[in-house]
């Protein structure tokens, strides 16, 4: 079997489909795996041994009547063509798309090749692409149950699946993740987390109500900053007199979130999928825009009993100060929210998605 895999350019777009080509080629090594990534991605990606990597040089799409939009329509026209020759060229039984626009072009070119088709979906609220998409392809996965009614296809072409993880992540004992980071077993351990870019506002809100809260040398802190506030945290942490490790990026999350307690966080699919997976309260701040993605991704966990939303608008130092008093100050509120996750049931997501390409093939 051959299979193509096409993705855009977020980290939450991307880790997926990395971790459907790596259970792909475990399941069965005699397949070949080509995918497909927008080349102006900078994500660092440990690319599966045995999986080929293709890229696509179309652009940001530009809506706009401008010279800088019939650039963007050129460009995306230029490796259209240069997709194509890809797909011809490469030969797939299957093709899967992950979303964006970019997925769109190669989706298009597979159904008029009628070669089979399976989109998959991340988040609860399906995307402009996906919405778009799920009218042509064979089969669409979906991350969530509460995906389904907002898909307006024939209920038996959909499939639940879960969103595939990284496939290093992997619970740890809370001794040996806590001295990774050389951090004290006896201390409240936070987590925070701005996204795979990072996220000032997230940054600045949350630096602004550490400063503010009592007893930080009770407090141990994990920060994910993106590379424009590093610098600038560590230096402010360290005034605070807080232990604290910052990173732009870091890959080995399974350390952080074992080691942690609470997770303050943004909403994408991916982190709403590895918080199940760990079973970690969480206070999540859902990024206003993308369509509301990220809300509808957050009232899962809410609506379960695991996480609190703060919105955008009410996000603010004193708000987010009260909140994280309240909660380190009650492990008996936080063991609530872990045993929430009792809810959802454990499942590879990547194994049932392979299985599902793999049906695919043989229809």
């Amino acid at each position: 079997m051959k299979v193509f895999v096409v993705t855009g350019s977020s980290g939450g777009h991307i880790f997926p489909a990395v971790s459907l080509a790596e259970e792909i080629i475990a399941l069965d090594q005699g397949t070949q795996v080509l995918l497909l990534l927008p080349e102006r991605s900078n994500l660092s990606l440990d690319i599966p041994t045995g999986c080929a990597v293709a890229y696509s040089k179309a652009p940001r799409l530009v809506f706009a009547f401008s010279r800088s939009g019939v650039k963007s329509l050129w460009g995306i026209s230029k490796a259209a063509w240069q997709d194509m020759k890809v797909l011809l060229s490469f030969k797939p039984d299957v093709v899967v798309g992950f979303g964006s626009i970019d997925s769109v072009c190669m989706i298009f070119l597979a159904w008029f090749f009628r070669i089979k088709t399976i989109i998959h979906e991340q988040n609860v609220m399906p995307g402009k692409a996906n919405r778009l998409l799920a009218k042509l392809v064979d089969k669409v996965a979906v991350s969530f149950e509460e995906t389904l009614p907002r898909l307006r296809v024939n209920k038996d072409k959909v499939v639940l699946t879960g969103n595939p993880l990284r496939k290093g992540l992997s619970r740890l004992e809370r001794k040996a993740a806590l001295g990774y980071f050389g951090f004290q077993e006896n201390k409240f351990t936070l987590l925070v987390v701005g996204g795979s870019q990072g996220s000032s506002k997230v940054n600045s809100v949350f630096a602004d109500a550490l400063s503010a809260l009592p007893a930080k040398e009770n407090l141990q802190l994990i920060h994910l900053s993106g590379k424009q506030d590093a610098e600038l945290l560590k230096k402010r942490y360290a005034k605070d007199g807080v232990r604290a490790q910052v990173f732009d990026f870091f890959p080995q999350m399974h350390y952080a979130y074992s080691a942690t307690d609470l997770v303050i966080c943004r909403a994408g699919a991916t982190t709403i999928s590895e918080l199940i997976f760990f079973g970690l309260p969480a206070v999540l701040l859902p990024y206003p825009y993308a369509y509301a993605h990220q809300m509808a991704n957050a009232r899962v966990l809410s609506r379960a009993g695991c996480a609190l939303i703060v919105e955008d608008a009410r996000l603010d130092a004193e708000n987010l100060k009260s909140i994280l008093t309240r909660l380190m100050g009650s492990r008996e509120e936080l063991n609530r929210m872990r045993q929430c996750y009792d809810k959802f049931k454990p499942v590879n997501a990547a194994e049932k998605l392979a299985l599902e390409v793999s049906r695919l093939n043989v229809l």
